[in-house]
C-alpha cells in the first residue's frame, strides 16, 4: 500500500513545476487549516503560552501565516524527492560558509545546532554543496521500511550523510572525515533521559542535551544554523559561531546558547516555526533537576 502511495501520488507530485505545487499548497491551507483545523487547538495553546503579552488578533495573524507557511514546506518537502541538485542550490543559500574554513583547515570537525524553522527539508538537499566539511544528520528510523530508504536517498543524494541514531558510536568510530554534524535541538525530549530544563518561550521546557554531550566529547565547536525563508521556496542559511571550546563551557552553557538563540529567531518571525508540534508535553517532575 505505501509504495502504491509513493508511485502514484507523492512521486507525482514531486514533478510537478513549482507554480502548480503553490497553487496545491494554497488549496491545501483551505482544506488543512480552514475546513479541518488540523491541529488547530495545539497551535493556539502554543502560541498563547508563548506570546502571553500578545492580543487575540496578533495570535490569530501568526496562526492564519503559519499554517500557509505549513502548506508550503509540506509541498516543498514532497519535491525534494525529485529536486535537481541545482535547483537545491539555488533555493537553499549558505550565506556565509567561510566561516567554517579555518576548523576545517584545523582539523577539527563542528555541530550545526538548529531547529524545526522554515525548511529543514531543503537544508538537506542543500548543504553539503557548500561546506567544506562532511555534513552529517543523525535521524529517526522510520516504522515503514519502503518509506525510510526512500526518505534516506532524497534526503542524502546530494551529499548528506545520514545516521541512524542506532549508527552514531559506531559511525564516528570508524569516519576519517572531517564532520558537520547537524542536530535539530527543539524537539520534545518526552522520553530521553538526560534533559536540561529552562525557560523556553515564557515556558518551563526540557531541552534535549545531545549537542552540549556530543560537543564536549568531540570537544567540537557549537555552530548555529539559522534558516530565513526569503521568499515562497527559496531559504538562506546563516553560520554564527556559539562556542569556540565546549570543554571550557560550564553545564548548561552550550544548550542555553543554542536554544536562547533559537527562542530570538522565533520571536522575531514566529509564523516559520512548527508550531503544531506538542513541544511542551513534558512536564518537570517532583525532584527532577
Amino acid at each position: 500500500m505505501t509504495q502504491i502511495l509513493y508511485y502514484l501520488i507523492i512521486k507525482p507530485i514531486s514533478l510537478l513545476p513549482w507554480r502548480v505545487l503553490y497553487m496545491l499548497s494554497d488549496f491545501l491551507y483551505l482544506i488543512v487549516y480552514k475546513l479541518f483545523g488540523y491541529r488547530i487547538k495545539v497551535v493556539n495553546q502554543n502560541l498563547e503560552n508563548s506570546f502571553p503579552q500578545k492580543t487575540a488578533n496578533e495570535i490569530k495573524k501568526i496562526r492564519n501565516d503559519f499554517y500557509r507557511h505549513f502548506c508550503d514546506i509540506t509541498v516543498e518537502s514532497l519535491k525534494i524527492f525529485s529536486i535537481s541538485e541545482e535547483d537545491a542550490k539555488k533555493r537553499f543559500v549558505v550565506t556565509n560558509p567561510e566561516i567554517l574554513q579555518p576548523y576545517f583547515d584545523a582539523g577539527r570537525s563542528v555541530i550545526i545546532a538548529g531547529g524545526h524553522y522554515n525548511n529543514w527539508e531543503m537544508l538537506a538537499v542543500g548543504i553539503d554543496s557548500y561546506i567544506p566539511h562532511q555534513s552529517v544528520a543523525i535521524y529517526h528510523r522510520l516504522g515503514n521500511k519502503f518509506m525510510n530508504q526512500k526518505a534516506l536517498n532524497s534526503r542524502g543524494k546530494y551529499g548528506l550523510k545520514m545516521v541512524s541514531r542506532q549508527e552514531v558510536k559506531e559511525y564516528f568510530k570508524k569516519t576519517t572525515d572531517l564532520t558537520a554534524t547537524i542536530f535539530g535541538a527543539d524537539q520534545s525530549p518526552s522520553i530521553a533521559k538526560k534533559v536540561y530544563w529552562m525557560e523556553f518561550l515564557n515556558q518551563e521546557t526540557a531541552v534535549m542535551f545531545g549537542v552540549e554531550k556530543f560537543a564536549k566529547e568531540k570537544n567540537s565547536p557549537v555552530i548555529f544554523g539559522g534558516i530565513e525563508k526569503v521568499k515562497r521556496g527559496f531559504y538562506e542559511f546563516t553560520i554564527d559561531v556559539l562556542i569556540e571550546d565546549p570543554s571550557k563551557a560550564e553545564h548548561g552553557e552550550i544548550t542555553e546558547a543554542h536554544t536562547k538563540r533559537l527562542e530570538q529567531q522565533i520571536i522575531n518571525d514566529p509564523q516559520y516555526w512548527l508550531w503544531t508540534h506538542k513541544r511542551w508535553k513534558r512536564k518537570r517532575k517532583p525532584g527532577e533537576e
